[in-house]
């Protein structure tokens, strides 16, 4: 088994600052289960466009396994784990960490599909 790629140096040094709204652990209280209350977090990643294109021209579709994105999704690369489903804001806006590459085996970084959401 090759050695793990290390880039966790890298995107602290390169990364830039996003919030995911994660869930706290739930409990059960007198037999009922209660749902943990979110917990605003922020934390370091690298912030990339997910489809190349020029919003002068227009949204850009792509059409991936997923369903088909516009310019306005991002992926995130990050030392994190970030549950399916994580509420993430970046420079304003928001997002729903949509799907993941495990690449585990290979490296230190998990790489997220980021669904913009309207507001």
């Amino acid at each position: 088994m090759p050695e793990l790629m290390i880039f966790k140096p890298v995107i602290d040094a390169q990364g830039v600052p996003f919030i995911a709204h994660l869930m706290g652990e739930g409990s059960y209280v007198d037999g009922e289960w209660v749902n943990g209350s979110p917990q605003l977090k922020e934390l370091i990643g690298i912030i990339l466009p997910l489809v190349a294109g020029s919003k002068s021209v227009g949204e850009a579709l792509s059409y991936m396994e997923n369903g088909k994105y516009t310019t306005k999704e991002k992926k995130l690369l990050t030392t994190s784990l970030l549950p399916d489903g994580t509420l993430v804001e970046y420079r304003g806006e928001k997002y729903t960490i949509q799907a993941f590459t495990d690449y585990t085996e290979y490296t230190d970084v998990n790489i997220y599909i980021m669904r913009w959401r309207e507001k």
